[in-house]
């Protein structure tokens, strides 16, 4: 499955960017996710728990992160797997960031690979409305650690919650709903 999501952080290219480069902060401003160790040379060891209806999932897995400051730009290569579900991911996920006035866009393209239980849900507009949740629970986190220092990020102030399922839910079918329907998002 491949996903496309654009969004706008509040803050200068370079203050972005700098947080970009603090993976653990990253990882704190992500729902359900919890960095465990930096395995250096740009690996990370982690998981990833969230919940979707009566479907529960906690990716252990690992993240190849490499960035290009010159381009301001990112690539991620994660998997995961879910050893209670017997659901496996893998994510290749690239991202920019570029200026627009005095904010940045970041761009990310995803591709999203899921197998096992799971992957009922990827034949679905929930995955990408849940998505658009995920990504809108991110800014907001980001920009909460951001607005806690002028220009560098502050790992203690924001931590992500896991993302609930109900609630997940039902925010991804009212969504999926309004699209389907024409309705602009509320």
């Amino acid at each position: 499955m491949r996903l496309e999501q654009n969004f706008v952080i509040h803050r200068s290219l370079d203050q972005v960017w700098k947080a970009f480069q603090d993976i653990p902060a990253m990882a704190d401003c992500l729902p359900g996710a919890t960095l465990l160790e930096d395995r250096g040379n740009g690996v990370y060891s982690g998981h990833i728990q969230s919940k979707l209806g009566p479907f529960s999932a906690r990716f252990e897995g690992e993240a190849a992160v490499t960035q290009d400051e010159a381009s301001k730009s990112g690539h991620v290569e994660g998997k995961g797997i879910d050893k209670r579900g017997n659901s496996r991911s893998k994510l290749v996920l690239d991202y920019r960031l570029e200026p627009i006035g005095t904010d940045t866009r970041v761009t990310i393209l995803a591709d999203v690979t899921l197998s096992g239980p799971i992957a009922q849900f990827g034949r679905t507009g929930l995955v990408t409305e849940s998505a658009n949740i995920f990504i809108h629970e991110f800014v907001g986190n980001l920009e909460k650690k951001l607005s806690n220092g002028t220009t560098g990020v502050s790992t203690a102030a924001v931590k992500a919650p896991e993302l609930k399922g109900f609630s997940l839910l039902v925010k991804s079918l009212i969504a999926w709903m309004r699209h389907r329907l024409g309705l602009s998002p509320s």
